[in-house]
């Protein structure tokens, strides 16, 4: 499964937008988010579709972020882990 590039992620511009109010988390690049000084959310594409690794207290977590309800739900285990 590869990162995901920036035609992929196009299709997930208002989850990014979201992502980016939360003022701790910085954009390195393009879909790869740090929080303090480690990775902390990425982005793949893979013919199933699209998925999110987040890093949680038990390690890195794959949401898959093709629905809106999926969408919902890692900014619910975003939040979650970075304790809001």
């Amino acid at each position: 499964m590869k990162h995901a590039g920036a035609p992929a992620l196009q299709q997930l511009h208002a989850l990014l937008a979201e992502i980016r109010q939360r003022p701790e988390l910085r954009e390195k690049q393009l879909g790869i988010f740090y929080r303090k000084s480690k990775s902390f959310l990425h982005f793949h594409e893979d013919p199933a579709g699209m998925f999110a690794d987040l890093r949680t207290d038990a390690g890195w977590e794959r949401f898959p972020v093709n629905t809106p309800v999926e969408q919902q739900s890692l900014l619910a285990a975003l939040d979650a882990a970075r304790g809001a």
